[in-house]
């Protein structure tokens, strides 16, 4: 009888040594997979989180802050819709603009765990890319340097590493007459841009 105890207690405990090694190995294979997942895969798996739309709050490089809901990712951006922020709340945060993202816990841990790439067009579309289609289009920004300037206008070009502005106040057509002055900014310098006009992005 007392061996019959004797070898159940060595299967027990065989048991939870052998439990305890597949917990540690799950454990350093989660940690090895969370240490691969770039912000960009996160912020997809905010905007793609189904039937519910999580809010986040975006503090900028330049100080500003934005409550809101990722709507689009881009390879390098991320599309922020801002309720209460007029006729046209998307903001355009490239993700060097980004100082820090707030989410609630459970979002934090959802991130992590549905964290994907997105499809393969999001993958390959870069900031500048978005830039021009508002170029053609025509569409008046705000543009919010990291430096905490603030610029209003139309975005003429955008470079592989650049944007040209036509200075001109918030609401004015751009014409020749309504230009204030141009700038050219790098991108880097860029913290967000907020489009003033209602617009479907690509």
């Amino acid at each position: 009888m007392r061996w019959d105890r004797f070898f159940e207690d060595l299967e027990d405990q065989l048991d939870s040594e052998w439990e305890a090694e597949r917990a540690a190995l799950d454990t350093e294979a989660e940690r090895l997979r969370l240490s691969r997942i770039p912000l960009r895969d996160r912020l997809v798996a905010l905007a793609g989180s189904g039937g519910r739309v999580p809010e986040i709050t975006a503090d900028l490089r330049d100080g500003t802050v934005l409550a809101g809901a990722v709507t689009r990712v881009g390879a390098d951006w991320m599309a922020l819709s801002v309720p209460g922020a007029g006729t046209a709340p998307v903001w355009l945060v490239p993700s060097e603009g980004i100082s820090t993202l707030v989410l609630r816990a459970e979002d934090v841990l959802a991130t992590a765990r549905d964290a994907n790439p997105g499809g393969t067009l999001g993958q390959r579309m870069m900031f500048g890319f978005v830039l021009r289609d508002l170029v053609r289009r025509r569409i008046p920004v705000t543009v919010h340097l990291t430096s905490g300037r603030v610029l209003s206008g139309t975005i003429d070009r955008a470079g592989a590493d650049h944007l040209d502005i036509a200075v001109h106040e918030i609401g004015a057509v751009r014409r020749a007459d309504q230009i204030t002055g141009y700038r050219l900014i790098p991108l880097g310098a860029v913290a967000a841009v907020r489009l003033d006009a209602v617009v479907d992005l690509i």
